[in-house]
């Protein structure tokens, strides 16, 4: 099987072509997660965690902080570390937005309207000393009308007019006085020959002309330095320095004046622009401070070096965010107006005739189970249609009766047929929840309507996703049906017991609702296999072939509900039509509604948040086929995938995904925060990374309603674990290179974008009031301070745009406004509690049990496991081993005396079993005995009288079993290895 292999599409959805996929880029094989480690003398994560917190040492966190063991403080000091990251990405940001400009553009050196006032531009004004004064209320002197001068060039400078002393402190230096330029004197009282007309330059003189200084500077251009006036003027580091005092004075060019011959070679020059020409001899370079404060006259008002790299760092911030914030919207709008609909609509039924679906999946030898009789007739894909066998599978822990009748009511009720579904529930060990009169799986129990042969199953041994002795489990494997109103739903309840060793203690046989995904996930990937099974997947198979009619590979689809969820009659259709129209589509999802939305105000801030992650962020996501997380909640992934007409591809039963998913040590903060609080989205992670060139969607037609927290405890326990993972399940994600798009414009930009921004939310919400505090008080002058405003306006208006523009609900909006309202709760109170508690890995408030105590936890380490008592075989093994019990029991029956093996093989004693008549479901008793005659766990041996056998075995005893039975090598039941060391594989 070819795990890679692109079946074609149907033009369903978005095509994603080659570019897209970048095939080059892909890497195989290497796992997120591997199981066992090898322990590196240097990490470099570990040695940066000990540096941040190295004012805390392990024995005060020992004695003090309460982290007794290596393990607890390690992942305190990861904690304060990841903490201090993000501190840091935070401070980046918002010196970025808040500082970034100021630094490299001062007030001062602003090119706008609010500093400088260009030369020429505005009548009644005169340049003095840089600045513009306004000269319209001027009392002048008898010698001296500043209104004339003003009508001649507006803002030109007249401050030579003025009496100044030359004693200016940075024209002192003795390396400086050698240039004349520098010793030129100016127009000052104690010049014999002055023909200032002006008053000493002082403030009083101002005041005593009733010059008005407009606080504007005087701005220049570098063309405006080329007019007739200004022919003496030069600039020098961005300052316009007026110099006809000195040309006036030396006409000629100064012999052995250096720096008089730059001065005029800038006058020559086109820029006249001497600033390169000072700065690169030594001996000039002391003297351009001098020159700016004695000739100064004004400012090229052109932009800075500074004010053009922070203008520049704006508009690629503008363009960034606006096009990730407006891309999304767009794509949200055509993925609602086009391609959801063509998704969900009714699949055409397959019209060419195929293979039965066992016949060529796995080959003749790989299978046992399927029949070789050519004469009988078995289930083929164009009898299994658009109707998938499909398992319901519902973990449960410790809700209560009404929420697990409502969601098997809701499953039942789907407008799917009733022999192509299977309600599987998991119950995660014996736990009572807080309020219950009895145990959940006592309330599971209680909803089925048993099969009389199935009243009392025995505990059956798997290998749980635990470390130590926990990873024995066992499990009872209940069977019947649903019976709501006209519907009879085929029904599995597998409820968690624990090993003996645990009988007596509290949450016995609790492993996790990963281990509970995983007890279906084993089963099917060895299934479809033909892997050595566990005795608890051997049940498993008899009874689900039992009540179903048909074998366990039959199975396609699996949809994952939790167990407070109701679910729409039609969603289960909806999701099946999607995998039929799209063939490339491993998972999906449907729109999660709150049932409880008007409960209280937690409840109330929590509706805009559902619907926008929903509609705008999958459905931007869907157009890419690129969903980042399924939510555990409501979600359907395919168990296998078909290939063309006679082959099938295993998806989420694929090894690798298995192995993964069910890593055992997780000693890591990293890795518990994956696996402990955020399994959903590292299945989704896994399922992405595997399957490069398949698709997750978002089916916004099926619909569920869920019961969210209604207490603000209860949200702030459940935000912590969903927040803390999917920041470490972004930092995986981000780092899987086959995601489609390059660089920018692809899915793993967009990915580390969120992550960003998730992380930085504590301190994006305090800059967000600040920037709305800031511009209330002094508003944007012009576009380069509007900037900031609209991008706040675009990421907070678009999605009000969004549900105008798709579902056309109204009532939406006044969601949206209390959401709003919540913003410091979102943004910065629960992100800034999952950031401090990035090393609590408890469930918390989410799901309390009777009698649980802060810290209870099922990932602990306790003993040693015992591969030796969870016996594997294949299923050919098991059966074998089944047969033979049976033909000793009817000999026993008969009264016939105990025979070796060679008698034991007679295909005589098969002939009671062997009948030729058709046997239906009601028929098939045997399975459901067959804890009584037979222990999968070899601990006791219950007689029972056998009963009579499904058609499926029968066949299969006719045509394979006697072929097993009487093969050579197979002769005893001890030459098959019931135990492989570790246990798993």
């Amino acid at each position: 099987m070819d795990a890679d292999y692109v079946p074609p599409d149907n033009g369903a959805s978005l095509r994603r072509n080659r570019t897209l996929n970048r095939p080059e880029r892909y890497q195989p094989a290497a796992p997120l997660l591997t199981g066992k480690k090898e322990r590196k003398p240097f990490d470099l994560w570990v040695v940066f965690s000990r540096i941040v917190t190295f004012w805390a040492p392990s024995i005060l966190l020992s004695k003090c902080g309460g982290f007794p063991d290596k393990q607890s403080q390690q992942a305190w000091r990861e904690k304060v570390t990841l903490c201090f990251i993000a501190l840091f990405m935070g401070a980046i940001v918002a010196f970025l937005t808040v500082g970034f400009r100021p630094v490299l553009c001062p007030a001062d050196s602003a090119d706008n309207s609010q500093h400088f006032l260009h030369y020429g531009t505005s009548s009644g004004h005169l340049g003095i000393f840089g600045w513009q004064f306004e000269v319209f209320n001027s009392l002048p002197p008898n010698n001296f009308n500043f209104i004339d001068y003003a009508r001649k060039q507006d803002g030109q400078d007249i401050t030579n007019y003025f009496k100044r002393d030359i004693d200016i402190p940075s024209c002192q230096l003795n390396s400086i006085k050698q240039f004349a330029a520098v010793t030129q004197p100016l127009c000052s009282s104690n010049s014999p020959n002055s023909t200032c007309p002006l008053d000493r330059l002082t403030l009083q003189t101002l005041r005593e002309y009733n010059l008005k200084n407009i606080s504007k500077r005087v701005g220049f251009d570098y063309t405006d330095l080329g007019s007739p006036a200004l022919k003496n003027y030069v600039v020098v580091d961005g300052a316009v320095l007026n110099l006809d005092p000195y040309i006036i004075a030396h006409p000629n060019p100064i012999q052995g004046d250096l720096l008089d011959k730059m001065i005029r070679n800038g006058l020559n020059s086109q820029g006249k622009d001497v600033t390169k020409l000072i700065f690169g001899k030594e001996s000039t370079k002391p003297a351009m401070t001098c020159l700016i404060q004695k000739y100064y006259a004004g400012n090229i008002d052109k932009q800075t070096i500074g004010c053009f790299t922070a203008d520049v760092f704006n508009y690629i911030m503008l363009v960034v965010i606006l096009g990730i914030v407006m891309v999304r919207f767009f794509m949200a709008c055509v993925f609602s107006w086009f391609i959801s609909f063509r998704l969900a609509h009714e699949p055409t039924k397959p019209k060419k005739q195929r293979q039965p679906s066992t016949s060529q999946v796995f080959g003749r030898r790989t299978a046992p189970w399927i029949n070789r009789n050519p004469t009988v007739n078995a289930i083929n894909l164009d009898k299994i249609g658009n109707d998938l066998f499909t398992v319901l599978l519902v973990t449960c822990y410790s809700e209560g009766k009404e929420g697990l009748q409502l969601t098997c009511e809701s499953m039942a009720a789907t407008d799917y047929p009733d022999d192509r579904k299977l309600l599987f529930l998991i119950c995660d060990g014996l736990i009572t929840g807080t309020g219950n009169d009895k145990s959940t799986p006592e309330l599971c129990v209680d909803l089925m309507h048993l099969e009389p042969e199935f009243k009392d199953p025995q505990p059956q041994s798997y290998i749980a996703v635990a470390a130590g002795s926990k990873q024995h489990n066992m499990a009872k494997v209940y069977a019947g049906h649903f019976i709501y109103k006209d519907r009879r739903v085929p029904m599995i309840t597998v409820v968690k017991c624990g090993s003996p060793e645990e009988e007596g203690q509290k949450k016995a046989g609790n492993r996790g609702k990963r281990d509970s995904q995983l007890i279906l996930m084993n089963f099917f990937s060895r299934v479809t296999y033909n892997d050595r099974m566990t005795p608890l997947d051997y049940d498993l198979f008899r009874k689900t072939q039992y009540l179903m009619g048909v074998t366990p590979d039959f199975f396609e689809t699996v949809l994952m509900v939790d167990a407070d969820t109701k679910v729409y009659p039609d969603s289960l259709r909806l999701l099946i039509n999607c995998l039929c129209n799209d063939r490339l589509i491993m998972g999906l999802c449907g729109e999660t509604k709150i049932a409880n939305k008007r409960d209280s105000w937690v409840t109330a801030i929590q509706v805009f948040e559902y619907y926008i992650s929903h509609h705008l962020g999958k459905g931007f996501e869907s157009v890419f086929g690129g969903v980042t997380c399924l939510p555990g909640c409501f979600c359907m992934y395919r168990l296998k995938a078909r290939k063309g007409d006679d082959d099938w591809v295993p998806i989420i039963t694929k090894p690798e995904i298995v192995q993964e998913y069910s890593q055992n040590v997780v000693d890591t903060l990293h890795q518990k925060n994956l696996l402990l609080l955020g399994e959903d989205r590292f299945l989704t992670t896994l399922m992405l990374r595997n399957f490069p060139y398949r698709k997750m969607t978002f089916c916004p037609q099926a619909i569920c309603k869920t019961v969210v927290p209604d207490s603000f405890r209860v949200l702030l326990s459940q935000r912590r674990r969903w927040i803390n993972s999917t920041i470490h399940n972004l930092m995986e994600l981000v780092l899987v290179r086959n995601l489609c798009g390059t660089f920018c414009f692809s899915m793993q930009f967009v990915v580390f974008m969120e992550l960003m921004g998730t992380v930085v939310l504590p301190i994006a919400i305090i800059l967000t009031f600040l920037l709305i505090i800031t511009s209330i008080i002094n508003p944007p002058a012009d576009f380069a301070e509007a900037i900031p405003l609209m991008m706040l306006a675009a990421v907070l208006g678009l999605p009000a745009i969004l549900i105008l523009i798709t579902t056309r609900k109204l009532v939406y909006i006044a969601w949206m406004m209390i959401y709003l309202l919540a913003l410091p709760i979102w943004n910065f109170i629960l992100p800034t509690y999952a950031y401090w508690h990035f090393d609590d890995f408890s469930w918390g408030e989410t799901r309390k049990v009777e009698g649980e105590e802060k810290g209870d936890s099922h990932g602990g380490k306790d003993g040693q496991f015992d591969p030796s008592k969870v016996p594997f075989k294949r299923w050919e093994d098991w059966e074998r081993n089944r047969l033979r019990k049976l033909r000793r029991q009817e000999r026993q029956r008969q009264g016939a005396p105990y025979s070796n093996e060679q008698n034991e093989s007679n295909p005589s004693l098969l002939d009671p079993y062997d009948s030729s008549s058709v046997v239906s479901r009601g028929s098939t008793n045997d399975i459901g005995q067959q804890h009584h005659f037979y222990d999968y766990n070899h601990t006791n041996r219950i007689e029972s009288r056998p009963r009579q056998r499904p058609e499926f075995y029968k066949r299969h005893s006719q045509v394979e079993n006697l072929r097993l039975i009487n093969d050579g090598s197979s002769t005893s039941i001890d030459s098959y290895d019931t135990n492989n060391g570790d246990g798993r594989y």
